[in-house]
Parts: C-alpha cells; sequence; structure tokens
C-alpha cells in the first residue's frame, strides 16, 4: 500500500469531502450550507495547468468565495503569485505556502500535486467559478436571513421596523452587486452603438436634447437637459426658490412623459420623465400645493387661509384632475439616511420606472451612521455626495440635488454666488457634474431701499431712491441661473421670470421683445 501511505493525508481529505457532500444531501438530518466542493477542486485544479484559466474568473471570484476555507487560501496564493508574473504551478505554491501551515490539513505540498495530476479539463473553468460564486451568494442569503430574523426579534428604540427593513434591502443589494462580471471593457463599436441610440433618442424628442428637459428652453439649451449618470447640484440662498424651480423642473419633465418600449423590451421613456421627488424639508401636501398653485395660477398663500374665490377654487381643483395621473411620485420621509433614500430609489425604479430624482435639500440627509464615527460634518456630506453620484451611475438617471450656500454670500457687495460658497464645498463641488446657482436680484434689493433719516442732502436721497427704483424694477420678477460648473459643456447665465405668489419660473423673455402694449 505504498501509494495510500504517502497520501494518508489526501486520502483523508477525500474522504472528508465525501461526508460534507453527504451532510449536504441530509443524510444525518443536517442541512449544510450550499457548497460546491468538487468545483472548487476542479478550477483549482485547472488554474494550476493552465495559468489563463485565472484570469477568465479572477473579475468575479474571490478568496472568501471558496465554501472550504483551504481552497480559498490556495487560490490567493495563485494570484499573488500569477500577479508577480510568475508561474503559479505545484512547485511554486508549496514554496509559497512553506512557512504556513494552511496545507498541512489536506497534505501540504502533496495535495496540490494530487490536484494537477487529477485535472479534468480547463474549458469549464468559467462555469466552476460561476458554480462556486453562486454557492457563495446563497450561503450570503442564509446569513442575512438568519440575521434579520434575530434582528426583528430584538425590540429596539434606535431601530425600528422600517429601519431593519432598509438594512435588510441594503444587505441585499450589495450582495447583488458583489462580484458581478458584466462590467468591464467593451468593443469600441458598442459605446458607439449606443450613443447613436442616444442621438436618435434626443431627436425624436421635442426639445432634440439628450438628457431630462428642464422645460426651460434657454437653460436647456445651455445644459443639453439633465443627462443620465449626472449629478447635478441646485444651490441658493434661503427664499430664492431653490425648492421652486427644482419642483418646477420635475413637474415639467413629469407631464411632457410618454413611455415608450426599448428593444429588449423594457419600459423607457421617449421624452419627459418619471420622477422621484425626496422632500425632507416639507410635507407631501404642502410641496403639492405648491405645484398646484402654480398649474391653477391660484396663489398657493391664499389656499393655505382658505381666501380663494369660487371662481379660483374651481380652477384649482379642475388643475388637480388633470394632474392626478402625472408620475410624480414625492416621499416626505424627514432625516432620511442616504441608504434608506437609494433603497427607496431602487425600489420605485423596479415597481414604477424612474428617470429622474430630485433631493431637497442635500444637508438634511444622514449619512450611513451604522459602523461609522464621522469626525465632522464634512466627512458626512462627502459620503452623502458620492452615494449620490453612485446612485445616479448605477440606476442611469440624473440626481437633482439642492444645497444650501454659506453665509459668505451676505458678506459681498456682488451677492451672485460662487463654488466656495458652498456648504462643504470640497465633496460637493468635487462630485458634482453640474453645480447650478439661483440668484434673484430682487430679494436683495428690496432690503436695501434707501431711508431718509441717512441722508442730510434732500436731492441725493432723491437721486438715490430713483436709482433703487429703477433697479428694483428692472429686477422684478427675474431670476439668475448661474452654471459655474458643467463637466461635459459650458459655464454660463441664464435668466428666467419668477412669479412669487405663484412660485413658478419660466423662459425669460426680454422687454424689447414684448410685443407693443396695445393703445
Amino acid at each position: 500500500m505504498p501509494r495510500r501511505a504517502a497520501g494518508d493525508n489526501i486520502f483523508a481529505m477525500e474522504n472528508v469531502l465525501s461526508k460534507v457532500t453527504s451532510l449536504r444531501e441530509g443524510e444525518l438530518g443536517y442541512r449544510a450550507p450550499p457548497q460546491n466542493l468538487e468545483a472548487e477542486q476542479a478550477l483549482l485544479a485547472a488554474i494550476l495547468v493552465n495559468n489563463n484559466a485565472f484570469h477568465k474568473i479572477a473579475e468575479f471570484l474571490q478568496p472568501d468565495h471558496f465554501g472550504l476555507p483551504v481552497h480559498g487560501r490556495i487560490f490567493h496564493g495563485m494570484a499573488k503569485i500569477i500577479e508577480r508574473g510568475q508561474r503559479a504551478d505545484p512547485i511554486t505554491l508549496a514554496n509559497y505556502f512553506a512557512q504556513d501551515d494552511a496545507l498541512s490539513e489536506v497534505g501540504g505540498s502533496q495535495y496540490l500535486n494530487h490536484l494537477a495530476t487529477n485535472v479534468v479539463t480547463i474549458i469549464n473553468a468559467e462555469d466552476y467559478g460561476r458554480s462556486i460564486h453562486d454557492c457563495f451568494l446563497r450561503r450570503q442569503l442564509i446569513s442575512i436571513g438568519e440575521d434579520v430574523v434575530n434582528e426583528a426579534y430584538v425590540h429596539e428604540f434606535e431601530r425600528d421596523a422600517p429601519q431593519q427593513i432598509e438594512t435588510a434591502e441594503q444587505r441585499l443589494f450589495d450582495l447583488a452587486t458583489t462580484g458581478q462580471y458584466e462590467g468591464g471593457f467593451q468593443a469600441f463599436d458598442k459605446a458607439l452603438t449606443q450613443a447613436v441610440v442616444m442621438a436618435d433618442a434626443a431627436h425624436k424628442r421635442s426639445g432634440k436634447i439628450a438628457g431630462v428637459a428642464t422645460g426651460f428652453t434657454d437653460l436647456d439649451e445651455l445644459l443639453g437637459g439633465l443627462h443620465p449618470s449626472d449629478l447635478v447640484v441646485l444651490a441658493g440662498r434661503p427664499s430664492m426658490g431653490k425648492t421652486a424651480l427644482a419642483t418646477n423642473i420635475g413637474f415639467n419633465a413629469a407631464k411632457a412623459y410618454r413611455e415608450g418600449r426599448g428593444a429588449d423590451g423594457k419600459k423607457t421613456a421617449e421624452d419627459g420623465a418619471v420622477i422621484g421627488f425626496f422632500s425632507l424639508e416639507m410635507s407631501a401636501e404642502q410641496l403639492a400645493t405648491r405645484i398646484l398653485g402654480e398649474e391653477s395660477g391660484v396663489s398657493a398663500d391664499k389656499i393655505r387661509k382658505g381666501e380663494v374665490s369660487n371662481a379660483e377654487f374651481e380652477r384649482f381643483v379642475q388643475a388637480s384632475q388633470r394632474l392626478a395621473s402625472v408620475p410624480f411620485f414625492i416621499d416626505d420621509t424627514p432625516a432620511l439616511s442616504i441608504a434608506g433614500l437609494r433603497t427607496r430609489a431602487r425600489r420605485l425604479k423596479r415597481q414604477q420606472g424612474l428617470n429622474l430624482i430630485i433631493v431637497d435639500y442635500l444637508q438634511l440627509i444622514r449619512g450611513s451612521s451604522e459602523g461609522r464615527n464621522f469626525d465632522n460634518r464634512v466627512q458626512e456630506v462627502s459620503e452623502i455626495t458620492r452615494g449620490l453620484k453612485t446612485l445616479a451611475k448605477e440606476l442611469g438617471v440624473p440626481v437633482l440635488a439642492l444645497s444650501q450656500l454659506s453665509r459668505a454670500v451676505e458678506q459681498r457687495e456682488d451677492k451672485r454666488p460662487q463654488l466656495a460658497d458652498l456648504r462643504e464645498s470640497g465633496s460637493i463641488e468635487q462630485d458634482a457634474d453640474v453645480v447650478m446657482f439661483i440668484y434673484r436680484a430682487e430679494y436683495y434689493l428690496g432690503r436695501e431701499e434707501p431711508q431718509r433719516v441717512n441722508y442730510m442732502d434732500e436731492k441725493k436721497f432723491n437721486d438715490e431712491y430713483e436709482n433703487w427704483q429703477k433697479r428694483l424694477e428692472e429686477a422684478h420678477g427675474t431670476a439668475e441661473i448661474i452654471v459655474a460648473k458643467q463637466r461635459h459643456g459650458p459655464t454660463g447665465m441664464r435668466k428666467l421670470q419668477f412669479e412669487g405668489a405663484i412660485t413658478k419660473f419660466s423662459d425669460f423673455i426680454a422687454r424689447d421683445r414684448l410685443p407693443d402694449a396695445l393703445p
């Protein structure tokens, strides 16, 4: 029995594998976690014989995906040797494990020789790798399921049931994207085809733009719409109209929505967009009132106070009936975490479709505090902006995030915002593809009315007051949208009309382009 004497550990290992298989098949009434030890052996053997097999599975397979830890150690050793440009075989691996007892339980270097000499084929190496990865995912699913059950039994005031659900969904999504092997390089002709498809879709849209149209002609001309995968930041000081403009953009896109079908049969937006609006500051009812006020031409303030005539109320009701079917979805959960926001956006995408995400506003989102301790707010905002940019790329939709500005704006004579005025500007400016500021001179001019008591000279006071009135008249009902950063296009400024009573923006029409007044 010389061969058996020399390979006692190998045969012992094979006996262990046989017992594990028996357990897996339920012979002892125990359900072992899913694992395919035969596929693990076959894959390792294939790599030992031909290292090119490693490159077929290296993108998605990791050492901890193996069911038997020692197989993961062997795979890790192979990866290290191959990455150094050397050949991984039983000899080089034996040297690698010379100071490591990891292989002792399976017979040391003899086990490597056993694998190499008993290889069946290297053709199916990728299939073996996928089988191993599938078993790993199943084991992780079991682990997540056990954690969900155990956590549900524990009642914690800090973590209610909805938070536990969001955590479970986040873990499931992270698991679903672990080891994805659909990515990587793609042929240039495929990228060209996608570019042509995008251009064709833009040609078919009413605005002839590639992205989601904002509904404002001049702004769309500068931006080309809001593009998929872009993080667009709209910033301004309080009372500038950030929420109003974001709501207008979202509702313009929702009203223009036309459903189509892609080549794969999935639902697409031929024009307009399905909107997911995360309102962390205002309730859904307040937002709806604003939108109805804009659509009906009835002041939202009058609606809230009940100061509407019968005719105005009728217009209000008719507007609500017209807008009932618009694909505009609102989530007004306060203090939502970035993880919760991502989870809900994915869910909406899956259930209703999603073409544009609006977040009002960025500084009200919480970071993922679980397992993290942020030293300061800058680190937390950095995580939030990275999360929003990742979400935009993941779902292939633009994310329009509103942001506050620092008080430094108020200290300058020219109060037009600059990139440096962004709160925690380093991360926001870096991660955003587009940064837009909203500035209304009328807001500041209204607070700069000359006071008679400050002037000794009556004529000087009258001149100053006349000049102030002229500037206020010129600025009345206008807003500047300043595009301070655009990763894929030019920067610049565009004007919009603003009706404060109904919080509505519209295309700007210069006075010299208005029709002549009637006699």
